[in-house]
């Protein structure tokens, strides 16, 4: 599983992301669930997640209503099959309002050019 730490930081609130090619919601579950054995995300407010499937979209938000939808959006939208997203919060006592929206889509954007993922969910054979 890749993991990018410490993504960005507002009023106090941090983020991370991470993901891993997954082909279940049972193999999503299990991959949060090891992701979470690390104490650091143990702790964390919200580890929302997304997977498109050729079943159909699976989600979870974790408490950070509407955060699963931005993942799964931003999949779809780059044609991202069978690769699991975390996006986790920690939440720093501020409320963010619709940034948190914006966190999430920046969180998933660094993960997606980190992984080297192309449109179709393979990474990339590009040299840059």
């Amino acid at each position: 599983m890749l993991t990018l730490d410490n993504i960005l930081t507002d009023r106090g609130s941090k983020y991370a992301v991470s993901g891993a090619p997954c082909a279940s919601e049972e193999e999503a579950k299990t991959l949060v669930k090891t992701l979470k054995k690390q104490k650091k995300f143990a702790k964390a407010t919200h580890n929302t997640w997304g997977l498109l499937l050729g079943s159909g979209p699976v989600k979870n938000d974790d408490g950070e209503s509407g955060a699963g939808n931005v993942i799964l959006r931003m999949l779809e939208r780059d044609e991202i099959r069978d690769h699991l997203v975390i996006v986790t919060r920690w939440y720093g006592g501020k409320h963010l309002g619709g940034d948190r929206f914006r966190h999430v889509q920046t969180a998933v954007r660094a993960y997606l050019d980190a992984a080297n993922l192309t449109s179709t969910g393979c990474p990339s054979t590009r040299a840059d």
